[in-house]
C-alpha cells in the first residue's frame, strides 16, 4: 500500500515537472526580448566604472536582484490569486516605463539639449578621474539605481511569464515552480553574462601579455580587446530596441483597438506578418515613449519654475 502510494506520488511529481518544463519554455519565449533588454541595461550599468570596481558593482546589483525576486515572486502569485485584472494593469505600467526609458535614451543620444543634463553621469566621470574620491561610497547610489531598474524589469519578466503560463491553464503550484525557475535562471544568467562581457577586454589583454603566447593566442587576445567595446555598443542598441518592441507589444496587447489594428495591418503583408507586427509594436512603443518623455519633461520644468518662484519670495 505504502509502495503504491509512493509510486503514485512519484508519478504526480513526474507529470508536474513535465508540465513545468513545457510552461517554462512558454514563459522563456514570451520574455526573451525583455531578458535581452535586461542584459543590455545591466551591461551598461558598469560603463565608465574602473576595471577594479566592475565585478564588485555587478555582484552588488546581482544580490539586490535576488532580493527583488524574493519579493516579486510571492507578490505576483498573490496578485494573480486575489485580483487577476491587476496583473494586466501592472503590465501596462511596465510597458509605459519601458517605452519611456527607450525614448529617453534615443533623445539623449541624438538631441541631448532637449532633455535635462545628466548630472549623475558627469559626476561619475569626475569621480573616476579623482583618486581621492571613495568610489565604493560613491557607487552606492549607482547600485541603488541599478537595483531599482532591475526591480521594474524583473517585475515585467515575472508578470509576462505569469500571464503566459496562466493562459495555458497553470495551477498555483505550477505557477510558483515556473516563476521560481525563471527568477533564478534569469538572475544567474544575466549577471553571469554581464560579468563575462565586461571582462572580455581584460581577458584579451591577458592573452596578449601572456609570456610565450603563440601568434594565434595573441591574435585572439587582440580580437577580444577590439570586440569588447563593439559588443557593449551592440548591447546598448539592442537593449533600446527591445524596450520599444517589448514595451510597445505590452501596450498593444492591452488596448483592444490597437491590437486589432496591428493584427489587420500585419495580416496584409502575408509572409512578413510577424516582422510587420514587431515593427508596428516598436513604432507604438516609440510614439508612446516620446509622448511620456514630453509630459514628464514639461511637468519637471513647471515644478522647477514653481520652486524658483517660491525661493525668490
Amino acid at each position: 500500500m505504502a509502495g503504491a502510494s509512493l509510486l503514485l506520488l512519484l508519478d504526480d511529481i513526474s507529470l508536474l515537472m513535465d508540465d513545468v518544463s513545457v510552461m517554462t519554455k512558454v514563459a522563456a519565449k514570451k520574455t526573451a526580448g525583455l531578458v535581452g533588454d535586461d542584459l543590455a541595461l545591466n551591461a551598461e550599468q558598469v560603463t565608465g566604472v574602473k576595471p577594479s570596481r566592475e565585478l564588485p558593482v555587478i555582484w552588488a546589483v546581482a544580490k539586490g536582484s535576488f532580493i527583488n525576486k524574493l519579493i516579486l515572486v510571492p507578490a505576483a502569485l498573490l496578485v494573480s490569486t486575489v485580483y487577476p485584472p491587476l496583473v494586466t494593469l501592472l503590465l501596462m505600467c511596465g510597458g509605459l516605463f519601458l517605452a519611456y526609458e527607450g525614448a529617453e535614451k534615443v533623445i539623449h543620444k541624438f538631441w541631448p539639449t532637449l532633455l535635462p543634463h545628466d548630472e549623475e553621469q558627469n559626476a561619475h566621470r569626475q569621480a573616476n578621474a579623482d583618486e581621492t574620491v571613495d568610489l565604493v561610497a560613491f557607487e552606492k547610489q549607482k547600485i541603488k539605481g541599478a537595483i531599482r531598474t532591475d526591480f521594474i524589469l524583473s517585475a515585467e519578466i515575472l508578470v509576462i511569464s505569469l500571464g503566459a503560463i496562466t493562459a495555458v491553464g497553470a495551477g498555483i503550484l505550477e505557477k510558483a515552480v515556473v516563476l521560481s525557475i525563471v527568477a533564478i535562471v534569469v538572475t544567474v544568467g544575466i549577471y553571469g553574462l554581464v560579468a563575462g562581457i565586461v571582462k572580455i577586454d581584460d581577458a584579451g589583454l591577458h592573452l596578449i601579455e601572456k609570456p610565450n603566447a603563440s601568434a594565434g593566442t595573441r591574435k585572439l587576445g587582440e580580437f577580444m580587446l577590439a570586440a569588447a567595446p563593439k559588443l557593449m555598443k551592440f548591447l546598448s542598441i539592442a537593449g533600446t530596441l527591445a524596450m520599444f518592441l517589448v514595451g510597445g507589444g505590452i501596450l498593444v496587447h492591452g488596448i483592444g483597438f490597437l491590437e486589432h489594428g496591428v493584427e489587420d495591418l500585419a495580416h496584409l503583408t502575408g509572409i512578413f506578418e510577424s516582422a510587420t507586427t514587431m515593427l508596428l509594436n516598436g513604432l507604438v512603443g516609440l510614439i508612446v515613449g516620446v509622448i511620456v518623455v514630453a509630459i514628464i519633461t514639461v511637468i519637471g520644468k513647471i515644478r522647477n519654475k514653481d520652486q524658483d518662484a517660491s525661493s525668490a519670495h
